[in-house]
């Protein structure tokens, strides 16, 4: 999970991202990225004060919250990321995108420790969508710009609409939602 596998990964999701030091140096979502794994480290080394600063630093330099507890996996991308929440029992694989505006939050009625969603390897989140509640959206799954997602959102399939309604796509099985080694 190094800083050449990440800009490689932004080169490869991102058709505007022209070069490496392009990316170092304006990419917000990957400075999000980049600060939520030092604060990460500190909220596991039990130091959750220093990790909550480094947080909320991240948020006013970037516009991307990251709770320092979330469980992200590698070659994670935030594009366009103004206005990402992302809370503090999310799990995401690897191998995701998301963009502008997405939330990954509680719906504030959960009790017990698992409050937010889990994203398996290669999904992908819309602009504005907002995915609410301890479900999950599968590996290889799309969720559309703006959709309202409070159910499981199968693997290889697609969420949309307000309440989100799935589109599976019959033309591919066989996924199994891989996640966050966790530790």
């Amino acid at each position: 999970m190094g800083v050449i596998s990440d800009i490689k990964t932004v080169k490869r999701k991102d058709p505007a991202a022209r070069h490496a030091l392009e990316i170092l140096i304006t990419h917000t979502g990957m400075h999000a990225v980049w600060l939520y794994r030092i604060g990460h480290f500190f909220w596991r080394i039990k130091l959750k004060l220093i990790a909550g600063i480094i947080s909320k630093f991240a948020r006013f330099l970037t516009g991307v919250e990251i709770h320092p507890a979330a469980k992200i996996g590698k070659n994670f991308v935030i594009d366009h990321g103004t206005g990402v929440v992302i809370g503090e029992t999310v799990e995401i694989g690897d191998d995701v995108l998301i963009y502008h505006g997405v939330t990954l939050g509680g719906t504030g009625n959960e009790s017990g420790i698992k409050r937010h969603p889990s994203v398996c390897t290669g999904a992908m989140i819309a602009a504005g969508a907002k995915i609410l509640g301890n479900i999950k959206v599968g590996s290889y799954s799309k969720v559309g710009a703006n959709a309202v997602v409070l159910a499981d959102v199968p693997d290889y399939s697609t969420a949309v609409g307000i309440p989100a309604r799935i589109i599976p796509n019959e033309h591919v099985s066989g996924a199994v939602c891989s996640l966050v080694n966790k530790k």
